[in-house]
């Protein structure tokens, strides 16, 4: 082969590898756009306003916020609890259209959010004991009080999620005058099995926040059911809001055998919720299947099939769950 052709051999190379190199970033900027529009069409087109309202109680500083459409004046209120871990950022992950506080504020609620005492954004403890299930359900107390006094509304709904349902229902049997509708998301009806908590803090790690997303045989994420954006976004908001420990109290109070029932949903006076998915490792399915009979008239169970502990953040449900929780708060 002489010079020339090898010349010309080179040069039709060099031409093909550049139009490959070019079709890979076309087809690179087409799957971005794509991507993005996507994002875009699902993202709810509507602004917020927040903001922070000062609540103390027993000598604490407990973070109270609020959000809602802005421009709004909503005349109904919803109160967001949080779990045992992780405080009550978890209920606003800003991506696409899976926060569940923007959806209730695109219903014309005012959403609030309120941290325990030691958790997220509130005062920390020394005593990572001291915000047990009682405590804490006297700190929503102090809570709801704020909210009537700054709405001059007389009635809320109030939502607890896992650990949540239950400072929630301790809360509700003692002051139930203010309370519109209870929500109780994956509820610890009884104790999730003996274990002995010794230390005051739980030392939170990336795993921990991790934990209750699904995963394949292999031990992966399950991709199909939780979107890795979803995450990322999770873990960071834990370790952002919550650092690397939280307190001890209610994980000491669910860490009991799994025989001891730890709602009495007799005592529960307004019309409630409950909802969960049915693949949840933390509930006891033989009290959530019995419990309408013991819950007053108005009250609904709501089951999603294939959902987990974070049914409401999973890509399959997520949607169904803000559904079904707005059908119920609407009635």
């Amino acid at each position: 082969m002489n010079k020339r052709s090898r010349r010309m051999m080179a040069g039709r190379a060099c031409i093909k590898s550049l139009f490959l190199i070019c079709l890979l970033i076309l087809m690179c900027v087409l799957s971005a756009c794509g991507t993005a529009q996507k994002a875009k069409n699902k993202t709810p087109d509507a602004a917020y306003s927040y903001k922070e309202v000062p609540l103390e109680r027993n000598g604490i500083s407990l973070h109270l916020d609020l959000m809602a459409e802005e421009g709004a004046s909503p005349d109904k209120n919803i109160l967001l609890i949080h779990g045992v871990t992780y405080s009550s950022h978890e209920f606003d992950i800003n991506y696409e259209d899976y926060s569940l506080v923007r959806r209730l504020a695109r219903e014309g609620y005012a959403v609030w959010r309120l941290d325990i005492a030691g958790y997220g954004r509130s005062e920390p403890v020394e005593d990572g004991f001291l915000p047990d299930s009682d405590y804490a359900g006297e700190d929503i107390n102090a809570a709801v009080e704020k909210i009537v006094s700054e709405t001059g509304q007389d009635k809320i709904d109030i939502l607890g999620w896992s650990w949540g349902t239950m400072t929630v229902s301790r809360f509700a049997a003692s002051h139930h005058e203010h309370i519109g509708k209870i929500v109780l998301y994956a509820p610890i009806l009884s104790g999730i099995g003996e274990s002995e908590v010794t230390e005051s803090f739980h030392h939170n790690a990336w795993e921990d926040a991790a934990y209750d997303f699904q995963k394949k045989g292999d031990g992966e994420f399950d991709l199909d059911i939780v979107d890795p954006v979803i995450i990322e976004m999770f873990c960071s908001s834990c370790w952002h809001y919550d650092g690397d420990q939280s307190p001890n109290g209610g994980r000491r109070d669910i860490c009991v055998s799994q025989s001891e029932k730890l709602i009495d949903l007799t005592k529960l006076t307004a019309p409630t919720l409950i909802i969960c998915g049915d693949k949840d490792p933390y509930l006891n399915y033989d009290l959530v299947d019995t419990s309408l009979s013991f819950l007053p008239e108005g009250s609904e169970l709501e089951m999603i099939e294939g959902g987990s502990h974070v049914v409401y953040i999973e890509k399959p449900y997520y949607q169904d769950f803000q559904d079904r929780l707005i059908r119920f708060l609407h009635k």
